[in-house]
């Protein structure tokens, strides 16, 4: 069974930066794409960063630049670098795993594809 497991999150003035960490076990990451999204209250889960087991990635409008999704060379752990953090990057951010089928099926913004999520992490940023 795979398991999720996110770090990082925290309390940072606009233009600060936070990494965020995602411990992934029980999975062969040859057959999963992972991605980060993230949900402010009152708001639907937006996808930010997606990384197929190929190593493309794959960024939102609202974040390209300035954050960037990577693995380490096992693929046990995800993480995800942000810089120039900005208020509107508040929220609770998730990893997710979707097996390959739905990473080719759907796209890389479509929540419906993942599988298994992290609990999430809480990111604030203060202007």
């Amino acid at each position: 069974q795979v398991q999720l497991v996110e770090s990082g999150g925290g309390s940072v003035m606009a233009g600060g930066s936070l990494r965020l960490s995602c411990a992934a076990s029980g999975y062969t990451s040859s057959g999963y794409c992972m991605a980060w999204f993230r949900q402010a209250p009152g708001n639907e889960r937006e996808g930010v960063a997606r990384i197929d087991n190929d190593g493309t990635t794959r960024y939102s409008d609202s974040v390209k630049g300035r954050f960037t999704i990577s693995q380490d060379n096992a693929r046990s752990t995800l993480y995800l670098q942000m810089n120039s953090l900005k208020p509107e990057d508040t929220a609770m951010y998730y990893c997710a795993a979707a097996k390959l089928a739905n990473c080719i099926t759907f796209g890389p913004w479509f929540p419906i594809a993942y599988t298994t999520w992290g609990q999430g992490t809480r990111v604030t940023v203060s202007s």
